[in-house]
């Protein structure tokens, strides 16, 4: 389980960690999502772990503790900005959004992964499998989670028959069924290869 070991050592050199989580780099459609949290030492909810091995329940009941409990900021970045810059840039752009959004700015930021955005302006370090070994990171990766998977959730509702409600865009059977019958929408990102092979042999 993720601990807050990590924050203490540093909270005795800076004021305030955050961590920080992207979601949504692999789907075929909707935005990349980036979640910035700084926890309250002295009301960490019980429980945070890597968004991934929690139940839809359990996630969506940890978010409401983190964001009535921690200072929370959530970026997006576009399917249109994901194609323009690609995918990776675009998550390190939302996770640079989403520490800028901040009511009061980080001094130390804990990334999730093996990079840390180059335009932040605090001290970062990277931490590969963060959101299991971080509190920090785990937290903003369940209220990136939550946040994401409702998005696509609504957006079903406008473009029905991929089935985004349950996989969120990614490249389920579901979804490559639901481009074959309806085709490629707006919230499609055209430079994924799948999206990218269907318009160019469409034309």
């Amino acid at each position: 389980m993720p601990d807050f070991e990590r924050e203490q050592q540093l909270l005795k050199t800076y004021d305030i960690v955050a961590g920080v989580d992207e979601v949504g780099r692999g789907p075929w459609a909707g935005p990349v999502t980036a979640c910035a949290v700084v926890l309250d030492p002295d009301n960490i909810p019980e429980g945070l772990n890597d968004s991934k091995k929690l139940t839809a329940k359990i996630r969506e009941y940890l978010f409401q503790q983190i964001v009535q409990s921690a200072d929370v900021s959530i970026a997006h970045v576009s399917v249109t900005e994901i194609d323009r810059i690609n995918i990776l840039q675009a998550s390190l752009l939302a996770m640079e959004n989403a520490v800028a959004g901040l009511s009061k700015p980080a001094d130390f930021v804990l990334i999730d992964g093996n990079k840390t955005p180059k335009n932040l302006n605090c001290t970062s370090e990277a931490i590969i499998k963060g959101d299991a070994k971080s509190s920090s990171i785990a937290a903003a990766s369940i209220v990136a989670k939550v946040t994401r998977d409702r998005m696509m959730v609504a957006l079903s509702q406008q473009f029905p028959g991929y089935g985004w409600e349950t996989n969120a865009g990614y490249g389920t059977k579901q979804h490559q069924e639901g481009l074959k019958a309806l085709g490629v929408t707006a919230h499609h990102r055209r430079s994924f290869k799948p999206i990218h092979n269907m318009l160019y042999s469409e034309n």
